[in-house]
């Protein structure tokens, strides 16, 4: 076991959104080392099919399970709601996912209703809604996708005229209804969150899937007794399917350091 306990976390996305996931894992959990994978050749996933997703994250769980991680996170909004079956049924370590951490938070929260923003793949699969009519049927879950943000956020609009004329007319119908939390169901919202806020006002509460899937980390290493022993400087490593311009100033800017100890997978 405690060779176990020293064994990395495994984090996975299709592309880099999940180093905001990776963090606040950071953050949260500092003396843990962690692996990362971001299938930068084949994002986006948005667009594929199901059978295509499923067989892609096949493939990264089995990447990650061969280098011994002790928990794996699918830190990616399509992947966990497409072909998390896949991932559990694969895996020999415990699996937590941004969406089940999601929904599980804003359950635990509201009391009028929940909003939930997304990829236009996410909202359509309706996992969100399922996963949260599960720990509880009487929440009313009012969905909107909002495919112009992953953009915004890569090109660094975090703060302009822009991005706040853009999160008013997509947030404008769900605004409408009668919530109190809104679910940032994409792990790029979160380099979004102070101008959310804004727009929402403070009535509302942002539901973060990075912070909650953090936070279940923590007590699943905690319950399992794996937390690391060591208390040395953690070693984090990223891999990624290709390396396209912009990636290192992009994923930096999402992890909120510098990015190192970077490789290419090459298939």
């Amino acid at each position: 076991m405690a060779a176990q306990a020293r064994s990395p976390i495994g984090v996975f996305d299709s592309g880099i959104g999940g180093l905001t996931v990776v963090r606040t894992l950071m953050e949260r959990l500092p003396f843990e080392d962690i692996i990362y994978f971001g299938d930068t050749a084949r994002v986006p996933y948005g667009v594929k099919s199901r059978d295509t997703i499923r067989a892609f994250t096949r493939q990264i769980t089995e990447f990650l399970l061969a280098r011994d991680v002790k928990l794996l996170i699918v830190a990616c909004n399509t992947m966990a709601a497409v072909a998390i079956d896949e991932v559990r049924a694969l895996s020999t370590v415990p699996v937590l996912d941004v969406i089940d951490a999601g929904a599980r938070a804003a359950v635990e929260i509201t009391r009028k209703g929940v909003g939930v923003i997304g990829t236009p793949t996410t909202i359509n699969s309706n996992a969100y809604a399922r996963s949260i009519h599960a720990l509880n049927p009487a929440v009313h879950v009012y969905s909107q996708a909002c495919p112009l943000f992953v953009p915004l956020v890569e090109e660094g609009w975090l703060d302009n005229e822009v991005a706040r004329l853009t999160a008013r007319e997509y947030l404008k119908p769900v605004l409408e209804e009668q919530i109190d939390t809104l679910v940032l169901g994409c792990t790029h919202y979160p380099l979004l969150k102070p101008l959310l806020q804004e727009v929402v006002g403070p009535g509302i509460q942002l539901v973060d899937s990075a912070i909650t899937v953090a936070e279940q980390t923590a007590a699943a290493l905690d319950r399992l007794g794996l937390h690391n022993p060591q208390r040395v400087a953690p070693h984090y490593q990223y891999y990624v399917t290709d390396v396209p311009l912009r990636f290192q100033t992009i994923g930096s800017r999402f992890l909120g350091r510098e990015l190192t100890h970077l490789e290419q997978v090459r298939w």
